[in-house]
């Protein structure tokens, strides 16, 4: 198979000649600029000359196509450019100010965290704040400059799958904008004005969206966005909440892409084992990045209970096994995630989340070379784990 029919193949729940893999393909597929120097020095490669961002905030890069060929991953990110109007603005302290108005930090050493929206410090706020501030434009072409001929050249020129990436939606969106707890309070006390930033930021998703593929549907393979709905412990709220409030707006979301035909992965960090369910039936095709550390998020019965309806997309422990581990944890890790999700297809394999700073370049060695090892051949795979 090409890398395109493998990781569709994943995507229709049918199996491939090998686990498909992925580095770099999504916003939460790729690892942090720390981590990639430290992982091409240990592989003793060239530099490669300027490092390609994926995301200033996050602090991740692009892998070049030496790195990618050398773990032989299967998808290429397609990513929408800044826009022309009102982009960040960098300022002094290590902070930025973005499109929406919301200011980010950025730690010594750390990626950036929002410390404040333009309606973090409103106690009473009302619709009327809404009406008054100054929206992104979704129709600034300088997200869509340049956007076709990419995907076209990614598409035409070699086989692998292609990503287009819409970034976060609605759920961040309004954490950004309002603040985390105060949004979170809002849910509960003031349901119609969290409601209506819900359906600014979703309108504007949907937007964007629909005119990205508009663009460039011809030449992508799977369209990925994320939205947090989960902690360590729990669903970021109870599963009622989500279905009355948020679940609507995700729904009309995944129904934009879906009038492209395009399959869809999800990203949630989290505990969401009681939200699947409404994943599955909104039509989402993929769930990533499977935080198997969190509660709930057994990757047996996650593939017991889901496997018919979700492939699974990541899987490989970041916390505990990748992080800490040595590198015989990390092939042990690996094959543990392919002998519970690679029966009848249904995987992408990757790293839960971005590969981080303190992770050792040895060990995403090991993952990847572990992979294409017990990869291969998914039906033989049970047996030899469990001898």
């Amino acid at each position: 198979m090409t890398s395109r029919e493998r990781v569709l193949a994943a995507l229709t729940h049918r199996v491939p000649d090998r686990i498909p893999l992925d580095l770099g393909g999504t916003l939460a597929t790729t690892m942090t600029g720390t981590a990639y120097r430290r992982l091409r020095t240990h592989l003793s490669m060239e530099d490669a000359g300027a490092v390609r961002i994926f995301s200033k905030r996050s602090g991740t890069v692009i892998p070049d196509e030496g790195i990618l060929e050398r773990f032989h991953a299967d998808c290429r990110a397609v990513l929408l450019g800044d826009p022309d109007i009102n982009p960040d603005r960098q300022l002094d302290g290590g902070t930025l100010v973005d499109e929406w108005g919301v200011t980010w930090l950025r730690p010594e050493s750390g990626h950036y965290i929002p410390i404040r929206g333009p309606f973090s410090n409103l106690d009473a706020p009302d619709l009327a704040a809404l009406d008054h501030h100054r929206w992104p434009d979704p129709s600034d072409p300088g997200r869509y400059r340049g956007l076709r001929e990419r995907a076209q050249s990614v598409h035409e020129a070699t086989s692998y799958a292609t990503v287009l990436n819409l970034g976060v939606g609605p759920v961040h969106l309004c954490q950004y904008l309002r603040g985390y707890g105060e949004w979170l309070m809002d849910l509960i006390e003031r349901p119609t004005f969290a409601e209506a930033l819900l359906d600014v930021a979703a309108s504007f998703h949907i937007e964007v969206a629909t005119r990205a593929l508009h663009e460039a549907a011809p030449f992508v393979d799977v369209v990925c966005f994320g939205d947090d709905i989960g902690t360590q412990q729990r669903p970021l709220v109870r599963p009622d909440l989500y279905r009355r409030m948020i679940k609507p707006r995700h729904r009309r979301i995944v129904d934009a892409v879906k009038r492209f035909g395009k399959p869809l992965i999800y990203h949630s960090c989290g505990a969401i084992y009681p939200l699947l369910p409404d994943l599955v039936d909104l039509g989402i095709d993929a769930l990533n990045p499977v935080q198997v550390s969190a509660a709930g998020m057994d990757t047996a019965r996650l593939k017991r209970e889901f496997g018919s309806w979700l492939t699974f997309w990541g899987g490989v422990d970041t916390q505990v096994a990748l992080s800490r581990g040595t590198v015989e944890d990390v092939r042990r890790e690996v094959r543990r995630r392919i002998d519970d999700f690679a029966g009848d297809g249904g995987y992408v394999l990757c790293a839960v989340h971005n590969i981080q700073s303190e992770v050792p370049p040895e060990n995403v060695v090991a993952m990847f070379e572990a992979a294409l090892e017990y990869g291969h051949d998914p039906s033989a795979v049970s047996a030899s784990t469990s001898s």
